[in-house]
Formats: C-alpha cells, structure tokens, sequence
C-alpha cells in the first residue's frame, strides 16, 4: 500500500467539508420550505450568517488557485513559471480542442435543462444552490475516485496533465449564472453570494486559458518535467488503482460467496422422488 500523500489527504478533507455543506443547505433549503421563508432572505441575519458562509470558503478556494501554493494539486499549479521545469523539447503535446469542445457543449446542455426549469418554476433558487454544492462534490470523486470527463471524453492520463483541471469552479457555479440576477417585488436585485461566486469563478476560468495560450509548453508533460510521473509527489493516479483493485477483489469475494450459498441451497433441496 503506498502512503497517502498530502495533496491526498487535503482532498479527502475537502470531500468531506462539501459533503457536511451540502447536507446543512439540504437541512436549511427544507426549513425554509417548511416555514414558507425565502431561500436568499435578504431582511434575515440567518441568511447572510448561512449563505455568506459557503460563499466565503470557496471565494477562498478560488483565490487560492490564483496563486502559487503547495498544498494545492500540480493539475492546477502547472499553470505557473515556478512550476515549469523544461524538458528540453519546445513541442508541447496538447489534447484535441474538439475533446475541450465536447465538454463545454455537454455541460451547456445538462445544466442548460436545469436553467430551463427554472424558469419554468419547477425549481426554485434553493434547488440551483443545492445542484451548486452538488456538483463540488462530485469534482472531489473526480479527483480522488473517477472522472468521466478523463475516462470518456478527454483521455488524460491523469489531473496533472488535466487540460480543463481549473474548470471546476467555473462548472460548480453554473447553475448559480441563472440567480445572479432574479426578479423581485420591488423589480430586478442581484445576488450578492451568486454574484461573488460566479465572477470569482469566472476570473479563475480566464486566467487558466490566457496561461493555457501563452504557455502551452506548461501544460504538457513533454515539455514540463513537473507533469511526468517520476516527478509527482501526489500519487493519485496510485490511490486510485488500489481502490480500484479493492473493489474489484471485494467484488470477486461477493461474487465467489454467493456462488458458494446457491450450491449450498442446491444441495441442500431435497431431490424429487
């Protein structure tokens, strides 16, 4: 068994940490419904005290990932000069944009039918902010467990080579673009906690593509030494293979003990005289 790293470590606190927000939004979502209170109650303490919160610890999250840091994964510190450890070659591999494409346009649509019933009153704002911390938990399975964008669609080796790794944010606060501006009484008001949290997502997301542009070399692992296995020091491409030998050997063990009952039923029916 190989030792944990830290940026492993990290990721499993996060994991954890979204997963405690989202089942406190769940609790506070069905308490405003219960009592027939506005999700965003901007008249109420409990509303800035709550929301405020959640959006101050990802704000955090995000400013982070602007800046170099060693607890942060090398998917998204490749992106700085520090980082970038020349190779010797000047021809970066980069993935096909038509892999990039395929991603955009299916996350358009998916969060697209979500926009929609909005709109149509079948989900409310509450709903959205719950698909938001939803989607952060997921980012967190893709890092640590299983990413269907790299097994289906991208086909990177693994998050250190990620060309969309600093997506996430901008993709977690999708569903928060349809309540930045919402319709009132009163006429049209802006969420502050949406409003914080998509442009600071949208920042992160512009500053990862000027970098991808203006220096491609440091986003793939032909030209960035930092990006070749010898060199990394996360290791979750190795977490990975063991949970995924621990499932398969837990699976394998089910599976044998099951065969083992039906012949142990089967023999002990009584045979037809």
């Amino acid at each position: 068994m190989k030792k944990i790293s830290l940026i492993s470590k990290l990721n499993y606190v996060r994991l954890f940490y979204r997963g405690t927000l989202f089942l406190g939004m769940l609790v506070y979502y069905i308490l405003t419904r219960v009592y027939g209170k506005p999700f965003f109650n901007y008249s109420s303490p409990v509303t800035y005290i709550v929301l405020g919160f959640i959006t101050l610890s990802f704000v955090g999250e995000m400013v982070e990932r602007l800046l170099p840091s060693r607890t942060s994964s090398m998917g998204s510190q490749k992106q700085f000069k520090r980082n970038y450890y020349p190779s010797g070659s000047d021809k970066p591999e980069l993935q096909a944009w038509w892999r990039t494409l395929v991603v955009v346009l299916s996350w358009v649509l998916l969060n697209g039918v979500f926009g929609l019933l909005y709109f149509l009153n079948v989900f409310d704002q509450g709903i959205l902010v719950l698909i938001s911390l939803a989607y952060a938990i997921c980012d967190m399975v893709c890092i640590l467990f299983f990413c269907p964008f790299q097994t289906w669609v991208m086909h990177n080796r693994c998050c250190g080579t990620c060309r969309i790794y600093n997506w996430d944010f901008a993709m977690i606060c999708t569903p928060l673009v349809f309540i930045v501006v919402t319709k009132t009484d009163v006429g049209y008001q802006v969420n502050p906690f949406a409003a914080a949290l998509v442009a600071s997502s949208l920042v992160l997301l512009l500053r990862w593509e000027i970098v991808y542009r203006t220096h491609p070399e440091r986003f793939s692992d032909t030209t960035n030494m930092s990006l070749r296995c010898i060199n990394c020091k996360e290791k979750l491409c190795g977490h990975k293979k063991q949970l995924q030998k621990l499932l398969a050997k837990s699976r394998e063990e089910l599976l044998r003990r099951l065969k083992e009952a039906k012949a142990k039923i089967q023999k002990e029916e009584p045979k037809d005289e």
